[in-house]
């Protein structure tokens, strides 16, 4: 097996493609920088250009699965210009893959699995969401998601087995939200955001990895949440980083106006709430190593602790 990734290089794609590697799977990855392109046995870069519809059509050789990164981060100012931005980078990077895709009549590739989210849910504080809640948020992250999965259900026209995962909050000391999240709390000055009853489904980047690599092993199709079991509220999010970094929580909870005039409606990704499922892809067969948002963090600080630990403190430590 050969799997070709669009954006390998980012946070999420680094880590699938760690996993791939373990199990010795080659991996085939697309770039917009020719800067970026490497021609290792089991790492081979190829050139497109999804705004411009250009592919490398050799970047399908051998391969017989394709994960679907690609899309331009969603956290930034929400302008005009970058809104339109976000939607055209996810549909077009999907077009111009089953553009390269009919050209060259891959017969090999047996699945897409692409990238979703679980901004196509409501804002609920009470509502446990599956993936075939019917009811789908109507805001411009639900709009995003839309136009994202229809243009991957597209490749069910190529006889290709399509797979969604609708990615919630991922824990990475590397990147991601996790950083943003532990900052201000590093400086003493972290607190809740809004009511901080608003629930986050997160899941831990290493399960996350996991996760699509077992949907590609296993040939599945449809939608599966990527979240971790236990989602927490941001309060409970935001006790549990302090905790892992030994940090007090004195400041006051940030109002939801304040979030409001400072981020305008981008203010929904850290307000929105949602209690997302991962019975599905559970009952598939999948455990996750990271069920419990304790045991998330304390394994993604625990390097962070080692490296943070001065050679005095270290011999300190040996002593005791």
């Amino acid at each position: 097996m050969r799997v070709l990734i669009t954006g390998a290089t980012g946070l999420v794609g680094q880590a699938i493609t760690n996993v791939l590697h373990s199990k010795g799977i080659p991996v085939n990855y697309l770039t917009t920088s020719k800067d970026k392109i490497t021609k290792l046995e089991d790492f081979q870069g190829f050139y497109w250009n999804p705004s411009k519809g250009e592919i490398d059509v050799d970047c399908f050789k051998n391969v017989q699965a394709i994960i679907n990164l690609a899309g331009t981060n969603i956290a930034k100012k929400w302008t005009p210009i970058h809104k339109k931005k976000v939607i055209s980078s996810r549909v077009n990077s999907l077009k111009t893959l089953k553009k390269g895709l009919q050209q060259v009549g891959a017969n090999d590739v047996e699945c897409l699995v692409s990238a979703s989210a679980i901004g196509i849910y409501p804002d609920s504080l009470s509502h446990y969401y599956e993936e075939d809640e019917q009811d789908l948020g109507k805001g411009f992250l639900g709009k995003v998601v839309r136009k994202w999965e229809a243009e991957a259900d597209t490749f069910k026209e190529l006889d290709i087995n399509v797979a969604k995962v609708r990615i919630g909050v991922v824990l990475s000391t590397e990147g991601g939200a996790l950083p943003k999240l532990a900052l201000p709390i590093k400086n003493f000055v972290g607190s809740p955001l809004g009511s901080g009853n608003q629930w986050q489904s997160w899941i831990h980047i290493e399960d996350l990895a996991q996760l699509f690599v077992f949907i590609v092993e296993n040939n599945l199709k449809g939608v599966y949440n990527g979240v971790a079991p236990n989602p927490v509220t941001n309060t409970k999010m935001t006790k549990e980083v302090a905790r892992i970094l030994e940090r007090p929580l004195w400041m006051p909870h940030v109002p939801k106006f304040v979030l409001r005039a400072v981020l305008g409606k981008m203010s929904t990704l850290v307000l929105a709430s949602q209690r997302v499922s991962s019975k599905k892809i559970e009952k598939k067969g999948f455990t996750f190593h990271y069920a419990n948002i304790c045991t998330a963090l304390q394994d993604l600080y625990s390097g962070v602790k080692e490296e943070e630990t001065s050679p005095l403190e270290a011999t300190k430590n040996e002593l005791v």
